[in-house]
C-alpha cells in the first residue's frame, strides 16, 4: 500500500467532525490548510463551504491531493517553517498533525498568524505521547523514550506537542476559544487494536529510518512488542489527540 493511501485509510479513525462542528461558520470563508497531506481535510472544508489553499512540501501528497476533484481548493508547495506571504488574507488556518514537526513552534506559528486577518481563526490538532501506550515493557519502552528526547533535542519533532498547543498559540497573540481531547480509532483508544489498525502501526514503524537506526539490532524487537501491547485485551492508551482552536487577537489590543 502506497504512503498516500496509507493516509487515506486512516480519515475514518479521526474524530475530524468533532472539530468541524465547533468551527465557525465557513461559507464564503478562505482557510489555509498547511500541512494538507493528500486533500482529505481540504475536502471537508471546501464541502463545508470553504476556500481551500492547501500548503505542503511532499510532493507524492500534493500529486495525490491535486488529482483529487476537489472545487474551491488550490494546492501548493511550501516550507512551511518560511512560509511566503501568499498574497491572501485568510478568515481560518487549519492543521493537523503537523506542528509537531516544529519543537520550536511559536516563531512558525506567528509566521502562519501573519497570512490571518485580525479575528480570524486557527485550529490545529496533534497527537500527545504518541507512544504512550501501555502495557509495554521496560525495554522498548526505554527505547521509545530515548527516541523521543533525541528527536526534541535534534529540533525533528514533538512526540508532546499535544499538551502544549494552547500554550504556543497563546504566546502567538490568540486566545483559545475550545480545547478537546478527541477519540482516535488508531492513535489514542483503550482495548485491542483492529487488525488493520496494527497494519497501519507496523507500516509507520517501517517507515522510521531514524528510529531503526536508534534502535540498531533491537529495532525489531521494539517494534514486535509495541504492536503486541496494541493488541492485547487490557491495552490502554496514555497517547491523546488533542485540539486546540483559537481567535487571533486584534493587533490593537
Amino acid at each position: 500500500m502506497s504512503l498516500s493511501s496509507e493516509y487515506q485509510r486512516q480519515r475514518e479513525w479521526r474524530a475530524w467532525p468533532k472539530i468541524f462542528d465547533a468551527l465557525p461558520l465557513l461559507r464564503g470563508q478562505t482557510v489555509l490548510d498547511l500541512g494538507c497531506g493528500v486533500g482529505d481535510q481540504a475536502a471537508e472544508l471546501v464541502a463545508r463551504g470553504a476556500r481551500v489553499i492547501g500548503i505542503e512540501t511532499n510532493e507524492v501528497f500534493l500529486l495525490a491531493a491535486r488529482s483529487r476533484p476537489i472545487p474551491n481548493a488550490e494546492f501548493h508547495a511550501e516550507d512551511l517553517r518560511t512560509l511566503p506571504e501568499l498574497g491572501v488574507v485568510a478568515d481560518g488556518l487549519w492543521c493537523s498533525f503537523t506542528a509537531a514537526y516544529f519543537p520550536d513552534l511559536a516563531p512558525v506559528l506567528a509566521s502562519w498568524g501573519k497570512q490571518l486577518r485580525p479575528g480570524g481563526w486557527a485550529a490545529l490538532t496533534e497527537v500527545d505521547d504518541l507512544f504512550g501506550h501501555e502495557p509495554l515493557g521496560e525495554r522498548p519502552k526505554s527505547w521509545l523514550d530515548g527516541y523521543a528526547r533525541d528527536a526534541l533535542a535534534a529540533g525533528r519533532y514533538d512526540f508532546h506537542m499535544g499538551r502544549k498547543l494552547g500554550d504556543h498559540l497563546e504566546r502567538c497573540g490568540f486566545t483559545i476559544s475550545t480545547s478537546m481531547t478527541l477519540e482516535d480509532q488508531e492513535l489514542a483508544f483503550d482495548g485491542p487494536a483492529r487488525p488493520e489498525v496494527v497494519d497501519a502501526w507496523r507500516a509507520r514503524f517501517d517507515r522510521m529510518k531514524l528510529l531503526r537506526d536508534f534502535c540498531g539490532r533491537d529495532f525489531e524487537g521494539v517494534r514486535d512488542e509495541f504492536l503486541g501491547c496494541l493488541a492485547r485485551v487490557d491495552h490502554r492508551s496514555v497517547a491523546k489527540v488533542r485540539c486546540c482552536i483559537a481567535t487571533k487577537q486584534n493587533e490593537s489590543t
